[in-house]
């Protein structure tokens, strides 16, 4: 059915938002990059589409939230193991981003998150294939 995933997400400054998510280690496709948006790699058949506030407009009649103040979508990436949660936000942090939230531990899942420049909420988390969730 579905191929692929593109979350549209917009950003203030475009330039900004390629150097922080490059310093995560995130790269893009040029083929769907231009002024005015920048399409990140997240994976195979996921990506995520960033915006510059005033194209991002085009598409919506609707005003355009201030991802500061409210939340509209928590986008939430799976990782291979907790180094790699921990490594992901450590990186966000020193590339200017903040982890609102203290990391969640439940044994058998591991999560922690961060805001990116532009106040956007990216979740990460690990599920350990070979630990039994709680019976609820």
């Amino acid at each position: 059915m579905h191929k692929q995933i593109y979350v549209n997400l917009p950003v203030k400054d475009i330039n900004r938002a390629k150097e922080f998510f490059s310093a995560l280690g995130f790269s893009f496709n040029p083929q769907f990059s231009n002024e005015q948006g920048i399409c990140m790699v997240i994976g195979e058949n996921i990506f995520a589409m960033l915006l510059v506030e005033s194209f991002f407009q085009t598409f919506t009649t609707k005003p355009i939230s201030d991802a500061f103040k409210t939340t509209e979508v928590l986008t939430c990436l799976s990782c291979d193991s907790r180094e790699e949660v921990d490594e992901l936000v450590a990186k966000a942090v020193a590339a200017g981003g903040r982890a609102p939230n203290p990391v969640q531990d439940y044994g058998f899942m591991y999560g922690h998150g961060f805001e990116d420049l532009d106040g956007h909420v990216w979740e990460l988390s690990y599920m350990d294939p070979n630990a039994t969730p709680p019976a609820v």
